[in-house]
């Protein structure tokens, strides 16, 4: 039964509902402008396939699978890429946090640092005016984490990943180290490594943060509309494209 609710759901609420209100719209125009009516539903069957986990899923996990997690970490830093963060709001220690995708390459950094005693660069600025300064937030909860403050660098002033690996690469090259780990999202990373193959630097890959899960399912949860479905597929069609104005 919670399953048959949560389908229902899915059409009652947006964007599922905004999907059902274009489809009365194509029933409606269908007799009057055939051709439009087609137009029109073309749109809302391409709107409903980028709401769906299936799609969604398929489009994050083929980034996500580009590279997998290392067995042995082989460098001399852990780079953190950061993934946006919020100004203002309460902390433990302080005020500010990383958003989602920030803090779980956060927490895997903090777990390679007590595995390795590898220091920690984390790569981030203030992108907007209402947003928190990333690298300074991470520093502090690094620090709150138990990590000494000696063995954290904090690159804040980035505002991409172009600028992330060219920033990161000047402050590697003054504190002298040369094999970065490259901490990031699945997702992120295939981009991350073009940037920084571009800024002169060859980290090795340690993804994290995975959104699709393997093996995939086929339910009918896969079919319905969601946001957050809608949100990853945004995510993974502007990685792609990223990858390709990189190349470019």
């Amino acid at each position: 039964m919670i399953y048959i609710i949560k389908f229902l759901y899915s059409f009652v609420l947006p964007p599922g509902l905004f999907l059902l209100l274009l489809a009365g719209m194509v029933i409606w125009l269908w007799n009057k402008s055939r051709r439009p009516a087609q137009i029109l539903l073309g749109i809302t069957l391409l709107l409903y396939l980028s709401m769906t986990p299936l799609v969604s899923d398929a489009l994050i996990g083929s980034l996500e699978r580009k590279y997998a997690q290392p067995e042995a970490v082989q460098g001399d830093i852990i780079v953190v890429l950061g993934g946006g963060a919020s100004s203002g709001t309460p902390d433990l220690d302080g005020e500010g946090n990383l958003f989602g995708s920030a803090a779980n390459r956060l927490l895997t950094a903090a777990r390679l640092h007590r595995e390795t005693g590898l220091p920690i660069l984390f790569s981030g600025g203030q992108v907007f005016t209402d947003s928190g300064n990333e690298a300074d937030i991470a520093k502090r909860q690094l620090t709150g984490l138990g990590i000494p403050a000696n063995d954290i660098l904090a690159e804040n002033k980035s505002l991409n990943t172009e600028q992330n690996a060219v920033y990161t690469a000047a402050l590697l090259e003054e504190h002298g180290y040369t094999r970065p780990v490259l901490v990031t999202s699945g997702f992120h990373m295939a981009r991350a490594l073009t940037q920084f193959d571009k800024a002169g630097l060859s980290p090795q890959p340690y993804p994290t943060d995975y959104i699709a899960s393997r093996p995939s399912r086929l339910y009918a949860g896969k079919l319905t509309p969601s946001a957050g479905a809608l949100s990853n597929t945004s995510l993974a069609l502007k990685e792609y494209l990223g990858l390709l104005a990189a190349r470019f």
